[in-house]
């Protein structure tokens, strides 16, 4: 039970906060709240090298680490639940499929409001976190969907057991959204494009994103070259890395197109790489609503995606006479 003045504390859930959509969420959420009334913790469980805790930390969230693997986290019930009891937690918020069970199964033993985040459609999990997520997903107050594709996923895939012993589980649809006060697209004064090797008057076509199978960069690329055919001025920026980056490298350097592509690594502060941009593409193969796509649309970045997911909610199609290639 919370006292009457004492800051409402919540708890966020995630397995790793490596650079993805889901991870950045938490800091930008944060930072919109008033911390005078709320008080912000977040347990992870698998550390990588490019991660987001400093971001984190800055937003005022208080971040901890319990190293653990996916089937681990099964044996981290007694930690989690130690800790929402130790540090009075009132609110506990779980993101993606394996911080949902774990949450859930804590929750047996506890009777802390759970909320979760879905942030896919349920086909692209593997088959384990798949039906961990379906048999205990009745056990929560509140569920949220990223987008109506994600929210429809949701409901045919937990239909055999929508139910609560206490009622209907309640379903939201909050799409997800950047700070569009700090998203702005802003003048390159550095001399960062001139450093990139980029002509100043080249048009340069770009992304953000974990080099994961997910993206399909590799058809990223060939899109790319598609275009180098016709526009051979054009330059492109990839923005991230990941366990494809290998392979996008062999990829480009094979094409003998190599000085009109810049993979500039992983980037904490992407809006400068943004601004360079003057289109932005996204090939995804499956997507719950991706932050980098809205952060570019929020620094006036025009948007060419394939309709993946939540992106064809938030994404106007132009009809093909309205589409000039010069």
């Amino acid at each position: 039970m919370k006292d009457l003045g004492e800051k409402i504390k919540v708890l966020h859930l995630i397995k790793s906060l490596g650079r993805g959509g889901a991870e950045k969420l938490i800091p930008e959420t944060a930072l919109v709240h008033d911390q005078s009334q709320f008080e912000f913790h977040c347990l992870y469980f698998y550390h990588q090298k490019n991660n987001i805790v400093e971001e984190l930390e800055r937003a005022g969230i208080s971040v901890q680490l319990i190293p653990s693997g996916n089937l681990g986290l099964f044996f981290q019930v007694k930690k989690v639940r130690e800790f929402i009891e130790s540090h009075r937690i009132n609110i506990i918020h779980a993101h993606l499929p394996w911080a949902g069970i774990l949450a859930r199964s804590v929750g047996k033993f506890i009777k802390t409001p759970i909320v979760y985040t879905e942030h896919n459609t349920w086909d692209r999990y593997n088959k384990l976190s798949y039906w961990g997520n379906r048999i205990s997903f009745k056990e929560q107050d509140v569920a949220i969907a990223v987008s109506n594709e994600v929210a429809l996923s949701m409901r045919l895939n937990s239909i055999w057991s929508p139910y609560r012993r206490d009622g209907r589980m309640k379903l939201k649809v909050i799409q997800n959204g950047v700070n569009t006060e700090m998203f702005r697209r802003r003048k390159t004064e550095d001399g960062r494009q001139e450093k990139l090797g980029i002509p100043t008057n080249a048009t340069v076509i770009g992304i953000v994103a974990v080099f994961r199978s997910q993206k399909r960069l590799w058809l990223w690329v060939d899109v790319a070259l598609k275009v180098l055919e016709r526009c051979p001025d054009a330059h492109f920026m990839l923005v991230g890395d990941g366990e494809w980056r290998g392979r996008i490298e062999d990829q480009i350097e094979k094409s003998g197109k190599a000085a009109n592509f810049h993979l500039v690594g992983v980037q904490k502060n992407v809006i400068p790489y943004l601004s360079l941009m003057d289109i932005y593409l996204s090939t995804s193969e499956f997507e719950g609503l991706p932050i980098a796509m809205l952060e570019a649309m929020s620094c006036k970045v025009p948007v060419v995606a394939t309709s993946a997911g939540g992106i064809g909610e938030v994404i106007q199609q132009y009809p093909p006479e309205q589409v000039h290639i010069s």
